[in-house]
């Protein structure tokens, strides 16, 4: 039997739910990026770099971010719990892969509003 000690209090139906919405949030971005590409050919770095200086553009890219660690942390340790039965082994994964996700999301957050 697989102990409930990295949930976090969480029940299914939040975690569904997370990732059924972090989901949406990501297919958003990408759509939106990918549009953006295709309709602008002749994409130099200040145009690149003038749509990202723009509040709305670095919001939404915060949100991505953010529902790229929520998705991504609610994945993981649902495959952790399903397949890594030794709790020691489990806890070490996932405490690996929170510090993980918490890194990448702060340097995206440094890339996005940094200077």
């Amino acid at each position: 039997m697989v102990t409930n000690i990295t949930n976090l209090g969480r029940s299914g139906l939040s975690d569904w739910l997370i990732q059924r919405v972090s989901a949406v949030i990501l297919a958003l971005y990408t759509l939106f990026i990918v549009a953006y590409l295709l309709f602008n050919p002749g994409l130099d770095y200040v145009t690149w770099s003038n749509l990202f200086a723009q509040t709305w553009m670095r919001i939404f890219s915060l949100l991505a971010f953010i529902s790229l660690a929520a998705h991504a942390w609610v994945g993981l340790w649902t495959v952790t719990t399903d397949y890594l039965k030794s709790t020691p082994v489990r806890l070490g994964a996932q405490v690996i892969i929170i510090l993980a996700v918490f890194v990448f999301l702060v340097w995206g957050i440094q890339v996005l509003w940094g200077a």
